[in-house]
């Protein structure tokens, strides 16, 4: 079904479901392309993650995070009712029932989710907190903007060479293989949906609801599933660095559960997430070989690209230095800095 004949089409719940999962999905998407990316500047770049995470402290990420976790929400339910239809073909008389169900469950999830949510952005705005100017906010995203651009125009040349080279044929390779290969992905998409929700559900309940985003840069804060170990430099670089086994304020015990629970929620999601973005590109590029091998290209890079950086700061040595820099970026957007900050950069 084309943009077009979605818009026209006056369908039941079924058509909406079908076309708010897939919006949805491309919003997730999204922030996964920034999150990732973001977040291995924790390990790289301590710097440049706080000015990230104060950009995600601003009034415009403060607004797209409560559609995020709308997006996800739908997802994550309506994606459940698709895997257990699809495996069994005898409850398909109760669809129309099944997509009301999935929008109820998004519904009672959102109303105590976003009281919880909406009580720390009022309890965070009552007390004059740094907040970085929209203007810098909206530069910090431009090179993810440029990024995309690039990757796009990149996969429509060099589909535009295969073509010139192999011919326009179907960018599977063959009947027979494409059939096995989206045999394969058709049951990844629902198996690693089933493993992908407890995970993200556990990940958005830790940080959005019990250490939301405004507390990653409060000194002196708790550092939430580690065991008691507190924020002491008020930086969000010593969040991430406690949560995968190191903090000022200590060392976490036994296994960096926390850096094996994010290595496994980025392959999931990120395979799951790209997979989608594939169905979702090749059905609206289906007219034209040359877009639609671009869409297969331009999925696989992105994956491949989220894959590798994500995973090497997961991999990384982790060095408090980083808390340092993570301090002298804070300096340099202009936030109030910590005790810590102060003494360390000798202020």
């Amino acid at each position: 079904m084309t943009l077009t004949e979605t818009l026209r089409y006056r369908g039941a719940i079924g058509q909406w479901s079908w076309v708010l999962h897939r919006v949805t999905g491309l919003g997730v998407v999204l922030f996964l392309v920034l999150h990732v990316i973001d977040t291995s500047w924790a390990v790289f770049y301590p710097s440049l993650y706080e000015e990230a995470i104060a950009s995600y402290q601003s009034p415009l990420f403060t607004i797209g995070e409560f559609g995020l976790i709308a997006c996800v929400i739908f997802h994550a339910y309506n994606g459940l009712r698709i895997a257990i239809f699809d495996y069994n073909p005898r409850l398909w008389k109760h669809q129309e029932r099944a997509a009301y169900i999935a929008l109820g469950l998004t519904a009672l999830t959102l109303v105590p989710t976003f009281a919880i949510m909406v009580a720390d952005v009022v309890e965070h705005y009552s007390h004059s907190p740094f907040i970085l100017p929209f203007d810098m906010v909206l530069r910090a995203q431009l090179p993810f903007a440029v990024g995309i651009a690039a990757a796009v125009v990149g996969a429509v040349l060099l589909s535009g060479i295969v073509g010139m080279i192999a011919g326009n044929d179907d960018v599977s390779g063959g009947k027979a293989t494409g059939s096995r290969l989206e045999r394969f992905w058709w049951s990844y998409m629902r198996v690693s949906g089933f493993l992908i929700v407890p995970l993200v559900f556990g990940h958005l309940a830790m940080m959005h609801l019990v250490q939301g985003v405004f507390n990653l840069t409060v000194a002196g804060t708790p550092i939430v599933g580690t065991n008691g170990l507190v924020n002491v430099s008020g930086t969000a670089v010593e969040f991430v660095l406690a949560r995968w086994n190191t903090s000022l304020s200590g060392a976490t015990t036994g296994l960096a559960v926390w850096r094996l629970y994010d290595i496994g929620l980025l392959f999931l999601v990120t395979v799951h997430g790209f997979n989608g973005l594939r169905y979702v590109l090749t059905d609206y590029t289906a007219f034209s070989p040359l877009l639609k091998r671009a869409a297969v290209y331009l999925c696989l890079a992105g994956g491949v690209v989220l894959l590798v950086v994500g995973g090497a700061a997961l991999l990384s040595s982790l060095d408090r230095d980083a808390i340092i820099l993570a301090c002298e970026g804070q300096e340099h957007i202009g936030r109030p800095l910590s005790a810590f900050c102060q003494e360390a950069l000798g202020l």
